[in-house]
């Protein structure tokens, strides 16, 4: 029965992906032959599109301006963690292009997180949210880290009862669900943040005015990189709006990264799916405002942005990218930063003598 399991999973592993790299390969023949017939901009447009001005309401939670200025309020409160030290903003700091940073974030009790943290940045336009895609959007992701024991290590008891001995907090809930008999819920606290969060957009990155008909927009060297781009495959995972986020892929289609990149305990999807041939594999991460984001991977372990070009050529495409390629790609890559979204850090409506205290 052993070799019977063995021999499956690895039929089911090699299925899965001989599956993604015939996609991969179709996709990079149909760029080729798209490239061959039209110019480069006509192809970008049918692969990628540009980050809108302003972002959509969320399904069922419209934004108002008093639910938008409660989640900014939300978002950067510490008293939602058990210890009043860590915010949404702790590990997706607005400052750092939605990122901290680390390879791994610090939690509760100087805890480590088993993943970096993904940019908050246009996560309003993923397919879903965290590495494996737990969260089907913002408004679950959201109230995930709150309750998490490694992350804010509260519970959504605690964190409303933190926030109902607020008064200041009793009154932005009823201004922000004015319809509800009690609008100070834990669902509540997660729609707030995530209106807020649809906010951190960055447009007008040089690659989306070239999108936008302006061809000046980019280099030489960025249009060279993004015809590689295309050529090359990486378009088949990294596409759309966010240049990725709309899809999930394994990690190592071709061959497999050092392990220092793809942690063997870790295996991705699987975890959620409970599926066999969803192992060690990972939502495609967007590559906006990507040479803002280091490190890279779900690891967290590289920090340079032309090593992890390179990886993701051998592991992903089965390619080994010369270093001029590696720069001409790199170039293109800096040309998806947008600008960053102004927040001003708002002020938190103070304790009162029965707020609970942190943690010690």
């Amino acid at each position: 029965m052993g070799f019977v399991k063995t021999f499956i999973v690895s039929f089911f592993r090699l299925a899965a992906g001989l599956a993604f790299l015939c996609a991969a390969l179709t996709g990079c023949l149909l760029a080729s032959t798209a490239m061959g017939q039209d110019n480069l901009l006509d192809v970008a447009r049918s692969l990628f599109s540009p980050i809108p001005k302003r972002a959509a309401d969320l399904d069922g939670n419209p934004a108002t301006l008093e639910k938008l200025e409660l989640g900014k309020m939300l978002y950067f409160e510490p008293r939602l963690s058990q210890a009043h030290n860590i915010s949404c903003n702790t590990c997706h700091q607005i400052g750092r292009a939605g990122g901290d940073g680390r390879s791994t974030s610090i939690g509760h009790n100087w805890q480590r997180g088993g993943r970096n943290a993904p940019t908050v940045f246009n996560a309003v336009f993923n397919i879903a949210q965290f590495w494996d895609g737990r969260a089907a959007d913002l408004t679950e992701q959201a109230g995930g880290p709150i309750s998490n024991p490694t992350e804010m290590g509260t519970t959504p008891g605690h964190a409303v009862e933190e926030l109902k001995s607020i008064p200041g907090y009793v009154e932005a809930f009823g201004k922000a669900f004015p319809d509800e008999i009690d609008p100070l819920r834990y669902d509540n606290i997660a729609r707030a943040i995530a209106v807020f969060e649809a906010t951190l957009i960055t447009p007008n990155a040089p690659f989306d005015r070239y999108l936008e008909g302006n061809e000046n927009a980019l280099t030489t060297e960025q249009k060279e990189g993004l015809r590689l781009f295309t050529d090359k495959g990486c378009s088949s995972c990294h596409n759309g709006i966010n240049l990725g986020g709309s899809m999930y892929a394994p990690f190592g289609v071709v061959e497999k990264p050092g392990w220092e990149f793809l942690p063997p305990d870790d295996k991705g999807r699987v975890e959620v799916t409970r599926k066999v041939d969803d192992d060690y594999v990972f939502k495609v991460p967007t590559l906006r405002n990507v040479a803002l984001t280091a490190p890279y991977f779900h690891s967290g372990h590289a920090w340079d942005l032309e090593q992890a070009v390179a990886v993701m050529g051998t592991t992903q495409l089965g390619t080994q990218l010369s270093p001029e390629e590696v720069d001409k790609i790199t170039a293109f890559l800096q040309a998806l930063t947008g600008d960053q979204p102004k927040v001003t850090y708002p002020t938190l409506p103070p304790s009162v003598a029965t707020t609970p205290r942190p943690a010690p």
